[in-house]
Formats: C-alpha cells, sequence, structure tokens
C-alpha cells in the first residue's frame, strides 16, 4: 500500500508542481488549499506526512501545527513545514509546535522528494 501525503498551500503552481512529483514517486496525494481544509483533511484521511505552508488563508501553517500535535488522534501524522520565511524564529517555533521539520521555498525538487522519503523511513 503506498504512502499518503497531504499537500497543504494556496499557491496554485506549488500545488500542481508537488503533486505530479509525489505521484510520479508513487504516493497517493491529497490536497487542501488553506489552513482549515488542511485541518479536516488531517483528521479525516490521517495522511502518513503533510507538507504544510506556513502562510495560508484561515489558519495559517503553524495554528494547524499546533492543533494537529494537540489531537491524540493525529499523533503519528508527520509535518514537513515549507515556507518562503527562512528567519531562524519561523524555524524555532514551527518545530518547537510540533513540526517534524522544515524546508525553505524555493527548494530544490530533488531535496523535497529526499527530505519526504527520510522522514517516511525514519517517522521523524
Amino acid at each position: 500500500m503506498s504512502q499518503t501525503i497531504l499537500i497543504a498551500d494556496d499557491e496554485p503552481n506549488i500545488v500542481i508542481s508537488l503533486e505530479y512529483l509525489l505521484k510520479r514517486e508513487g504516493f497517493n496525494v491529497l490536497v487542501a488549499r488553506d489552513g482549515q481544509e488542511a485541518l479536516d483533511t488531517i483528521v479525516r484521511e490521517q495522511p502518513h506526512l503533510v507538507l504544510l505552508d506556513v502562510m495560508m488563508p484561515k489558519k495559517t501553517g503553524l495554528e494547524v501545527c499546533q492543533s494537529v500535535r494537540a489531537n491524540p488522534l493525529c499523533a503519528k501524522v508527520l509535518i514537513l513545514m515549507l515556507t518562503a520565511k527562512g528567519r531562524d524564529t519561523d524555524l524555532s517555533k514551527g518545530l518547537a509546535l510540533g513540526a517534524n521539520a522544515y524546508m525553505i521555498k524555493p527548494f530544490s525538487t530533488k531535496e523535497l522528494v529526499q527530505k519526504v522519503k527520510t522522514l517516511l523511513e525514519t517517522g521523524a
């Protein structure tokens, strides 16, 4: 059974390219275009990994991350934060809220796929 990844990002070009890339790698892919949809999808579908943009409408990625970590039913969901913000405070805040890893936009697709595979293999 292939693993499921949720792409939570409000930028259509990023969603399209990540969806194509991850499907090509053999993953099942779900998409959410705002923070509330992301949170609802995580609770309902329990994906293995979430690619979570920090800046989204309705709920930020940081708010989604915090809500997911507060829900015991979602304890096994891995979170990879994606952000254009590279400031140390944003990185440490996301990790403190329970993100498993961070990638700063723009990122190489090769790096992203490697990070996704590593997270799924190690579970952290």
